[in-house]
């Protein structure tokens, strides 16, 4: 019977890993379990601002958001449809880069025009995005509220 590998053992034998995301944190990018993208193997350098990486979070959690900030030692990252930054992520957490993603059997590479269009858009709109998601919360908040009185 063969040994269950991790995802760092699997990049690390094989260079990439072709996977589908779980959950909503990089939408509309990727849709839970119906897109696939590519993750490669990090090496040495830095990755950069718009980067979307692939990083353990301790103790067992897999996190694919998109370098936001990069610093000395660290980076900022978020999900494209979050509002919450991660702080402190280093160069050691992180397991790979993605290389592409395929929507409805067409493939896209992170090269593509449209593609680091969309990541400037992200990247670029994050303030106004962080504020409209926090207001629509607190309306949804105070409207349960007005309807149970």
């Amino acid at each position: 019977m063969s040994e269950k590998k991790t995802i760092e053992e699997y990049i690390n034998e094989n260079g990439s890993l072709v996977y589908t995301n779980v959950g909503i944190s990089m939408m509309p990018l990727l849709r839970q379990g119906k897109d696939v993208f590519t993750i490669r193997k990090k090496g040495p350098e830095r990755c950069k601002v718009g980067d979307v990486v692939l990083y353990k979070r301790p103790p067992s959690s897999y996190v694919l958001h998109r370098i936001i900030e990069v610093k000395d030692d660290s980076y900022v990252i978020m999900g494209d449809n979050c509002v919450s930054k991660e702080y402190g992520i280093k160069d050691s957490d992180i397991i790979g880069i993605m290389t592409d993603y395929s929507r409805n059997g067409k493939n896209h590479t992170v090269d593509e025009m449209g593609y680091r269009a969309y990541s400037f858009t992200v990247l670029h709109t994050i303030p106004v995005r962080r504020g409209a998601k926090l207001f629509i919360a607190k309306a949804k908040k105070a409207i349960k509220k007005i309807i149970k009185k």
